[in-house]
């Protein structure tokens, strides 16, 4: 008969929840060092610019009324416009297409407000396809193989640089960022931790997904 003795000990129960309750710790540092990690980077690019000789300037649409760029965008093209006149690019790209009911596409907006403001029609290429950066970048892509060109420097809010610059890179394009420094978007440090959210989150959508983020008046999808 077997005594109380003989029996073999029983692991004490609560280590049966130890590696649940490490898996879960562990995932949960894992996404929080993700998340963090990008934070960090699109601040980081933010602050960065890329200012080179370039085969183009890309301006990134956004908003327009009756072909009047909005502040975000008006701040954008005025960039765009400063590089140029530097003779970093000989050509500009303004890009996005146009909302229901608009007669205008961003990139024609973009394009006329270059224009009025000295830069000859010959250097300004329009690209009205894509209603957000995925789609916008891919037809800027399509634009440079055809023309051959193949070096830009993308002109957009210091957060969305480096999502923008992401898409720009995975579509075939050779690309650096030059971040406004004025308008809407970086005016108070509200405005600039809300976007830096907002990025963070898309930029981790897109390398899950390879899709961009829905967006109604920033041009930031």
């Amino acid at each position: 008969m077997q005594t109380t003795e003989d029996r073999e000990p029983r692991p004490p129960r609560r280590a049966w929840f130890r590696w649940p309750r490490r898996l879960l710790v562990g995932a949960v540092l894992i996404v929080a060092l993700l998340v963090g990690g990008t934070a960090f980077r699109v601040w980081q690019i933010a602050r960065v610019d890329g200012d080179r000789h370039v085969d183009a300037v890309v301006v990134l649409g956004a908003a327009q009324y009756d072909g009047n760029p909005s502040p975000v965008f008006a701040a954008r093209l005025r960039h765009a416009l400063t590089l140029y006149q530097q003779g970093l690019a000989p050509r500009i790209i303004t890009v996005g297409g146009r909302r229901t009911g608009d007669v205008y596409t961003e990139a024609q907006a973009g394009e006329r407000y270059l224009v009025d403001r000295g830069v000859p029609p010959s250097a300004v290429v329009p690209v009205s396809e894509g209603s957000d950066t995925l789609a916008s970048m891919q037809a800027v892509a399509a634009v440079a193989a055809r023309d051959r060109w193949s070096t830009t420097l993308i002109v957009s809010d210091p957060w969305h640089s480096l999502r923008a610059r992401t898409m720009a890179q995975d579509s075939g394009l050779e690309a650096w960022t030059s971040p406004t420094r004025s308008g809407p978007v970086v005016q108070t440090r509200e405005t600039q931790a809300r976007y830096i959210v907002r990025e963070t989150a898309a930029l981790l959508y897109y390398r899950l997904t390879h899709a961009s983020v829905d967006t109604e008046t920033t041009g930031l999808g």
